[in-house]
């Protein structure tokens, strides 16, 4: 202290916050129901801006099939695995709900570059989903060539050539390969990009709270992911219209999710 008085200089400042590690909580089963009822008011409230991210999933999973109608192995890979990185496009969508909840009007040029929040670290894990997309592509081939029976159908005659007897195999293998992916995917990606774009947090501890948040609600996210499935399919089976709609509702719904999983920071919870 004498030698600070003696020099003159002022005393260092104290180091920079480490954010800590988020507060994860459990939430009813029935929760996604509310995730859902918010995320149909949400799309109301900027219907324009959460009508357009529809439209780009729905116009790129209809190029996907019509670029590859004859070769439906490939279409059933980069459709699934579109939808694996879908919690990666959504980011738009989470801005739109992230406005709402702090009373702001929606902002859509916003939406479209709010990656540049935490650029970094969403950049990271937008390469995590992109691996495990690319191998999902891979085995999804594998698949097809193991155990497919019927000679490679188009879009129009997949469906009755996949529910045929002797291609029961082939459907339980690949669905039960699916769901390994795709539980992967959710875990992950719970509440991952929704906390590194509200909370800047690091892409490593939030991909860890995320995990974390479905391993203490393994009843809620099962709900979560059948919903999620239930409503993804009625989009595909309307020839992607669809997913005009549902893609916004589940984008903005997961930023609800979000809210009720992971606790706020100690500084918001004191001035709720």
């Amino acid at each position: 202290m004498e030698n600070t008085r003696e020099s003159g200089n002022p005393p260092e400042p104290p180091p920079h916050p480490v954010s800590p590690f988020p507060e994860v909580r459990a939430v009813p089963l029935t929760r996604p129901f509310v995730w859902l009822a918010r995320g149909i008011v949400d799309l109301r409230v900027s219907l324009g801006a959460s009508l357009f991210f529809g439209f780009c999933f729905a116009s790129m999973g209809l190029t996907i099939t019509v670029v590859f109608e004859h070769a439906y192995q490939y279409t059933s890979a980069l459709t699934s695995g579109f939808l694996l990185l879908g919690p990666f496009l959504s980011m738009g969508l989470y801005e739109l709900s992230r406005q709402r909840m702090l009373g702001q009007r929606p902002d859509f040029l916003s939406a479209l570059t709010v990656w540049r929040r935490n650029a970094g670290n969403l950049g990271i894990f937008g390469l995590v989903l992109t691996i495990v997309f690319l191998v999902w592509a891979r085995a999804s081939l594998v698949l097809f060539a193991l155990f497919y029976t019927s000679e490679m159908p188009n879009l129009s005659g997949f469906l009755g050539q996949i529910l045929r007897a002797e291609n029961i195999k082939f459907l339980a293998i690949y669905c039960a390969v699916g769901m390994v992916f795709a539980a992967l995917v959710l875990g992950i990606s719970l509440v991952s990009i929704p906390l590194m774009l509200d909370r800047r947090q690091d892409a490593i501890t939030a991909m860890l709270a995320s995990l974390l948040a479905l391993s203490r609600n393994p009843g809620t996210c099962l709900v979560w992911a059948v919903l999620i499935v239930s409503l993804t399919a009625v989009g595909f089976l309307s020839f992607h219209a669809g997913l005009v709609v549902v893609v916004p509702v589940l984008g903005h719904a997961t930023w609800h999710a979000y809210r009720d999983l992971v606790a706020p920071p100690a500084e918001d919870a004191s001035t709720a």
